[in-house]
């Protein structure tokens, strides 16, 4: 007979700072708080404030603990430090059976960091990305493989993602293939959302990467007033980000242009609201790059490399840069040439079936002895 009291659970601690680890992280969260055996701990390092609260909102999660680290003008380094300042005695308090940290930010790698120290095992939830350019995503990719050298268990979204680790030497037995949690946030989310009624096809565009800011931004500013000139029958709809240096390289251009429209950063429901709706998306972001396939959304990659290729070899996405040129012409053949756009908006989605949530739990539970190993994905 199965022993469900409280000594022998195990405590399992999940740790983000940022929207896009929630998002992320919910599905898993949820799974945790299904099973009696697991005690769940809820770490927020509070490295993004306002769209981190808007997803934690969304997704019904509270955390245990906030550190708050978030401050005016916060660079890397500072937030490093903090994060390791607050986040320790944390951890030596609570000593948690496993960290869970999802993804390439600052909080997933210290967060890794940390627990290494103390000799906490480490649980990453999509391991194993990979541009093999240290400084493109920068600097997401450095982080991404730091934790891969720490952690004990990498939950890799796709094969090709699992495949990368075995290049690295990590141990396969460490690996499991369970699809990416995203997948699993989008069918939640959008099945209670509606959408927009509009005479024109909406072009949803979202950047805000550190490699693109400056002259690379100002390329893709130019190439959205060039094709707003071109084509009546467009909007773009273009979520702003906070950082003031994107702001004003759209606002410069753009403010006074019929049928664009530049809006504050869209809660998570709303962002699936106008990717849903949309004819076609343009963006630097990972994220979007996994969740507009699930609504066949052709998916032009503002980016000069790729974590995620597996978006590019089904078709769904193409890797097209910054260039003014590249852009216009892109988004002018999917406009124009119907059999292109159906090509790319009927490859489907590479990156998972909903149930990531489901097998990282149980990859989890397997790790620490309460459970079988769960079937992978098939990517």
């Amino acid at each position: 007979m199965t022993d469900y009291s409280a000594q022998n659970k195990k405590r399992v601690m999940f740790v983000f700072g940022t929207r896009p680890e929630v998002s992320k992280l919910g599905p898993v969260i949820f799974e945790a708080k299904r099973e009696p055996l697991i005690e769940t701990l809820i770490v927020s390092t509070g490295q993004h404030r306002e769209m981190l609260d808007q997803m934690l909102k969304i997704f019904g999660i509270t955390p245990d603990i906030d550190l708050s680290i978030m401050e005016e003008k916060q660079n890397l380094s500072s937030v490093t430090v903090k994060i390791i300042e607050r986040l320790e005695p944390v951890i030596l308090e609570y000593k948690p059976d496993i960290v869970v940290v999802q993804g390439d930010t600052a909080t997933a790698f210290v967060a890794s960091l940390v627990s290494f120290y103390n000799r906490i095992p480490v649980a990453h939830v999509e391991a194993g990305l990979r541009s093999y350019n240290i400084y493109n995503p920068f600097p997401e990719e450095a982080y991404r493989r730091f934790i891969s050298v720490i952690s004990s268990l990498n939950l890799a979204p796709t094969r090709k993602a699992k495949e990368n680790l075995i290049k690295e030497g990590i141990k396969e037995e460490s690996i499991l293939v369970t699809g990416n949690t995203i997948v699993d946030a989008v069918y939640w989310i959008s099945k209670d959302v509606s959408d927009i009624i509009s005479d024109k096809r909406i072009i949803l565009v979202t950047a805000h990467r550190r490699e693109n800011w400056g002259e690379p931004m100002r390329e893709l500013v130019l190439a959205i007033k060039e094709l707003t000139g071109m084509f009546s029958d467009i909007r773009f709809v273009i979520p702003l980000h906070k950082n003031p240096l994107v702001r004003e390289t759209f606002s410069s251009i753009l403010s006074e242009e019929g049928r664009v429209d530049l809006i504050e950063p869209l809660d998570y429901s709303s962002l699936i609201r106008v990717m849903k709706s949309s004819f076609l998306i343009l963006t630097d972001s990972g994220g979007i790059q996994e969740e507009a396939p699930t609504f066949g959304k052709p998916v032009l990659v503002l980016r000069e490399t790729t974590e995620r290729p597996e978006g590019i070899e089904k078709g769904v996405a193409k890797l097209i840069g910054m260039r003014k040129e590249n852009i216009v012409n892109n988004v002018k053949a999917l406009l124009t040439d119907e059999s292109l756009y159906l090509a790319m908006s009927k490859a489907g989605n590479p990156y998972g079936d909903g149930n990531a949530g489901r097998r990282v739990i149980k990859a989890i539970m397997y790790f620490l002895g309460m459970g079988s190993k769960p079937d992978e994905f098939e990517s």
